[in-house]
């Protein structure tokens, strides 16, 4: 198997898919890593099926907001979850491990967010009440040469770019940038944190390391525009596939903790305290 350094990198978001199905064999592993797939770290597990993009209308692809930009997607990955606490971080964190899977099954995903409480996507997975669907993901083989249309999209959504160290992770205190040499052993994994998909490749996640105890704290840096569109959402599936990132290097390297809110987090007006890992 890959490290999963190797299969971080080679995820992308796909937009141009090879016009040509999932072969059967890739399609039983994939359906059995659905099946296979673990909780969140707080508990929640989301719903996940296979859709087939004939059954998707118009309409569905225009509330997408991907028409003309996702091209030859015949099959979409469709995820709801119970609306309880800290819900949509599981559903990053599950759904991001399903898309590396999937990556190193040759396959390529595209994370889409938006609205789907109701259209072909909700019916498709028998939408309950108390549940939220808020992302589908089309997958299949990536096309060999890019769309005009996707090259336009990653250029605007600054798809290639990503905030530096200085930005995001931090040691005590947020005046003190966290350099590489500072994080040691845990480098890798932040780093892999650091090239994650985000919404709009906004990288909302921010990163305290308490050196005196060896705890990392997870903040959300909120887009304020997102919370008045009532997109907010997002930026939490976007630390949970930050955390999913953390911890599957973490683990590949040997080193051991868990998730848990602390009660001794740092306080700050200007960031949302969500979780911290606490080495063991």
């Amino acid at each position: 198997m890959a490290a999963i350094t190797e299969i971080i990198k080679k995820r992308f978001s796909c937009r141009t898919y090879a016009d040509k199905p999932i072969d059967e064999e890739t399609l039983k592993k994939l359906k059995e890593i659905i099946n296979s797939l673990p909780a969140g770290p707080f508990g929640g597990k989301p719903r996940i099926t296979l859709v087939n993009a004939a059954s998707t209308s118009p309409q569905e692809w225009k509330k997408l907001g991907t028409y003309g930009v996702i091209k030859n997607a015949r099959l979409f990955v469709v995820g709801a979850i119970k609306d309880t606490a800290n819900a949509m971080e599981d559903y990053g964190y599950c759904k991001e491990l399903l898309v590396l899977r999937a990556t190193q099954l040759g396959l390529g995903t595209c994370w889409l967010g938006g609205t789907f409480s109701s259209g072909s996507f909700a019916k498709a997975i028998n939408l309950q009440e108390g549940e939220s669907l808020p992302t589908v993901a089309p997958i299949g083989y990536p096309a060999q040469k890019k769309a005009l249309a996707e090259k336009m999209m990653r250029g605007v959504a600054g798809s290639d770019k990503r905030k530096p160290w200085s930005e995001l992770f931090f040691a005590d205190n947020f005046s003190t940038p966290l350099t590489p040499k500072q994080a040691g052993i845990y480098a890798e994994a932040l780093e892999n944190i650091r090239i994650a998909p985000s919404a709009a490749n906004k990288q909302p996640w921010r990163v305290l390391y308490d050196t005196k105890r060896n705890v990392f704290h997870f903040f959300l840096a909120r887009t304020f525009s997102y919370k008045l569109m009532g997109m907010g959402a997002l930026q939490d599936i976007d630390l949970g596939i930050a955390m999913s990132h953390f911890e599957l290097t973490a683990h590949e390297q040997g080193i051991s903790g868990k998730w848990q809110i602390s009660v001794n987090a740092p306080k700050t007006s200007s960031l949302d305290y969500i979780v911290s890992w606490l080495s063991s």
